[in-house]
């Protein structure tokens, strides 16, 4: 199933982003309350109907209707983590988020100074309900910088919404939003007369659950990466329900041979997790 790429515009009136969410905070970063986002859209402003798909199925995946992105997965604040551990440099790289969800590594890469960070995920109504206004949210002021990564709750009560979205307009700038299925948006990207430049990082969370999916997603980082570019993929061991796995991508990966990867760190705590560093064979 092949979704059509879109690009999302960011829309002047920033208030009106944040308008009817709630916020909370987790390691310093601001994000929407999932659960009222899909309250609202239950009452008809989901075009696609992805939350009545979801809520009616029992289920956060539904393959080639939705993917996901209503819900933060835990590897996301793996990820996070390691970039403090590892010191990620973000300055000056051009970063793409992709299946980004709530577009929490973006946004700490564009906390990192990266000189642009797009954000890419499945669903449209993710882009324009969750992405988009949590990106604003972080932007708005410069007194908020990441913090130390150890707290995995809210850090207080959610507010009802940012007093004022007063978004450093540098920042926003440095941003581009894209819905739609991966080689689609890789299409958009490599066809548009928009200036387009290969990402110097490409970050990716828990995209790989599913194995049908391997071939594109494995096509899509070969033809948006740079060629002295790394992808750094967050993944559990293994997909239950699913089938898909780190270990499985790395046979696929391997069995391509373009990429040369690398697990550079492991978490069992509870279900095994890891994290995979990926560049090209050639570079």
């Amino acid at each position: 199933c092949c979704k059509a790429a879109k690009e999302h515009d960011i829309p002047e009136d920033l208030d009106k982003v944040l308008e009817n969410k709630v916020m909370e905070t987790v390691s310093d970063l601001y994000y929407i309350n999932m659960s009222v986002v899909e309250m609202t859209c239950l009452d008809g402003t989901d075009g696609e109907g992805i939350v009545s798909k979801s809520v009616a199925s029992h289920s956060d995946l539904i393959p080639g209707v939705y993917e996901g992105g209503l819900k933060i997965w835990e590897c996301t604040f793996d990820l996070i983590d390691y970039f403090s551990e590892a010191e990620i440099q973000f300055t000056n790289k051009t970063v793409l988020d992709l299946g980004c969800g709530a577009g929490l590594l973006g946004i700490v890469a564009l906390r990192g100074k990266a000189d642009k960070v797009h954000f890419q995920d499945y669903n449209s109504t993710v882009i324009d309900e969750i992405t988009l206004p949590n990106v604003v949210a972080n932007c708005r002021s410069e007194g908020n910088r990441m913090g130390s990564g150890d707290d995995r709750k809210t850090s207080k009560p959610p507010s009802k919404r940012p007093k004022k979205a007063e978004c450093s307009p540098d920042a926003l700038t440095k941003c581009r939003f894209f819905s739609g299925e991966w080689s689609e948006v890789s299409r958009l990207l490599l066809s548009s007369n928009k200036p387009f430049s290969k990402y110097d990082i490409i970050l990716t969370s828990e995209t790989i659950y599913n194995p049908g999916y391997y071939g594109a997603l494995h096509d899509t980082l070969a033809q948006l990466l740079d060629k002295n570019g790394c992808v750094y993929l967050a993944s559990k061991a293994h997909y239950f329900g699913v089938g898909g796995g780190i270990h499985l991508f790395e046979e696929f990966t391997v069995e391509r041979n373009v990429f040369r990867t690398s697990i550079v760190k492991i978490i069992d705590k509870g279900l095994q997790r890891c994290i995979m560093e990926m560049s090209f064979k050639d570079s």
